[in-house]
């Protein structure tokens, strides 16, 4: 039922919700999908499928992730609806401090270049979930990447443009990649077979590694040579050979092998919240998961009526509750040594806390990062991040899509993916990092590392400071939605800082607005720039909000009379968010993707 005020919803939208009861999968890119959902119909589990498909994506959408990125799902299992969260997000090397990179001449992480790489943990992650709660072996789950990789795959538009816009610095400064992505001398065309037979033969060289007396042993022995053999020897070579950084200054990597090997991936409690009568599972705050809890409770607060994203309040609300939320999470996230995460999501969530958060939301927008005192503690905030405003921070239509530079300046984006069995198994996952623009192509191996280091600060005592062994801030942050009885619904986006106000408008117009799952995909998406970019170099736009042109011109003119500075980005491009469920009143599995880009979509039976 629509409340009264609400838009109603488009009477068709872009494609059906899928349901069916074998399971569903959707996915970024239509390859993953049908990878995962192939996995369905041959008896394999949602996370034999969610594996397969995420090799799948390394291929498919390789300037969005790779095998030397991170990745963050949260799931549960048909014998265990509480909801955890699968932790692939590898911490700093042990020579990666801020003190250290301060003495080379930085001021912030760069970028791109080997010094802005965490380990790798996409890769170890992803076998933890398949030794754990898959059924399938190694080599299968790795045979639809390795015959990508081998035989090629269509190059989506947004991989031929970001080779093109990398081309120069290929060419100059990074000649492994220019070998990889450059073949003839220019960037692939759209539609253009591109192959990675580098690649390829690692994949089959960790199958052939899998040997032992069970499972359970050859999966581990895989994650051995990963952490320990050929992967992590050729990583550590490529990455301590001075490049090319974002800083426009040349720089060795700082990762080790015994870095690696003292690697593993980790499954934890995950962060829940509960917004009218649902609850809300997210990763803890070492990621930026808690922000959506804490935005969600203060917008539990409003009346109905008042939370349309496509109405000028409901938009108003939406923004001004992001930018204190992310604000908080600027101040507060991050795997310090001093603040207990649970502990800090106790207090953010606090009635108290919640109320006077809301009661700073007025009907004028607001251009100040406004942190609060959750349990009484003095917020501090990056120097860098009060100083930042208009540094890098673009407000066009692509923000949150991969830009480089000569110099390599990346903003990242990601991809994601949703998977539900007939057993009632869900994952909800966002994989990124490790982008073809990241740092040079490993030649023997046929990927690059990771950057994900760029979002902590070389400033001392902040959560998010730069210290060897921790985890760096991640704004990866996929979620599930439960009910009493279980998860009801996996779902999530790329998209960087845009991810959770992307998922909060979807929250929104289904739990609120009564909006089907398509049906809030399809609608018109917006999010703000006013909080500083997890991004190097960390800019915002004090007020800024993005919305997409389908938002109402008197909407839009609303948002500019409370202050908001409006960037129109286009029709069709803000979020790539997909989503599968389950309802278990009909006995059903159900699945939704997004239209924008031409090639997320969900596949089900």
């Amino acid at each position: 039922m629509i409340p009264a005020g609400w838009t109603p919803p488009p009477e068709f939208t872009t494609r059906p919700v899928l349901e069916g009861t074998v399971g569903m999968a959707a996915a970024t890119h239509w390859a993953a999908a049908a990878t995962a959902m192939g996995v369905l119909e041959r008896g394999g589990t949602a996370f034999d499928g969610a594996v397969a498909a995420a090799f799948v994506l390394h291929v498919t959408e390789p300037h969005l992730n790779g095998p030397g990125g991170d990745l963050v799902a949260v799931f549960a299992t048909a014998d265990d609806p509480t909801p955890r969260v699968l932790d692939g997000q590898g911490p700093a090397p042990a020579g990666a401090s801020a003190a250290a990179y301060r003495d080379q001449g930085l001021e912030r992480v760069p970028g791109s270049g080997a010094l802005a790489a965490a380990i790798p943990g996409a890769v170890e992650a992803w076998l933890l979930l398949l030794r754990d709660h898959g059924t399938w072996e190694v080599g299968d789950v790795l045979a639809p990447a390795i015959d990508y990789a081998r035989d090629g795959v269509p190059a989506v538009p947004r991989l031929a443009s970001t080779v093109a816009t990398v081309a120069d610095l290929f060419r100059e400064h990074w000649p492994t990649s220019a070998a990889l992505w450059l073949p003839g001398g220019r960037p692939p065309r759209p539609g253009e077979v591109v192959r990675n037979p580098a690649w390829a033969d690692t994949l089959e060289r960790l199958a052939a590694a899998a040997q032992g007396r069970d499972r359970a042993a050859r999966i581990d022995a895989v994650r051995t040579v990963w952490a320990e053999g050929f992967v992590a020897e050729a990583a550590v070579a490529a990455a301590r050979t001075p490049h090319r950084h974002s800083s426009g200054t040349d720089h060795a990597g700082v990762l080790t092998v015994a870095d690696t090997a003292g690697y593993r991936a980790r499954v934890v409690d995950a962060a829940v919240g509960e917004f009218r009568g649902w609850r809300v599972a997210k990763s803890p705050a070492w990621g930026q998961g808690p922000a959506l809890l804490a935005a969600l409770a203060v917008l539990d607060g409003f009346d109905d009526a008042d939370l349309d994203p496509g109405t000028e309040t409901g938009a108003h609300l939406a923004l001004e509750t992001i930018k204190l939320s992310q604000a908080d999470r600027d101040a507060w996230f991050g795997e310090s040594a001093d603040l207990d995460p649970a502990d800090l999501l106790a207090d953010l969530l606090a009635p108290d806390y919640v109320a006077a958060r809301r009661a700073l939301i007025t009907d004028e927008a607001s251009p100040d990062l406004r942190p609060g005192r959750p349990g009484g503690r003095d917020p501090v905030l990056a120097d860098l991040a009060l100083a930042g405003a208009g540094i890098g921070g673009t407000t066009d239509g692509t923000v949150g899509e991969p830009t480089v530079t000569l110099a390599g300046e990346t903003k990242g984006d990601t991809c994601h993916l949703d998977v539900v069995d007939r057993w009632g198994n869900i994952v909800s996952a966002t994989p990124s990092g490790g982008w073809l623009q990241s740092s040079p192509t490993i030649p023997e191996l046929g990927f690059a590392l990771g950057t994900r280091l760029q979002m902590t600060w070389l400033q001392e005592g902040l959560p998010a400071t730069l210290t060897p062994g921790r985890r760096p801030r991640t704004t990866l942050t996929p979620t599930l939605v439960l009910d009493d009885d279980g998860p009801v619904t996996a779902f999530g986006s790329p998209g960087g800082d845009q991810q959770d106000q992307w998922q909060l408008l979807y929250l929104l117009r289904t739990l609120v607005g009564g909006y089907d799952p398509q049906q809030a995909i399809d609608a018109p998406a917006l999010h703000t720039t006013s909080s500083p970019s997890s991004f190097w170099p960390r800019g915002r736009v004090p007020g800024g909000a993005v919305v997409e042109d389908r938002l109402p011109d008197a909407v839009v003119a609303g948002l500019e009379r409370r202050g908001h500075r409006v960037t129109r980005s286009g029709p069709w491009t803000l979020g790539r968010l997909s989503a599968v469920g389950i309802d278990r009143a009909r006995g059903l599995r159900w699945g939704a993707a997004n239209p924008r880009g031409m090639q997320g979509y969900a596949v089900g039976r």
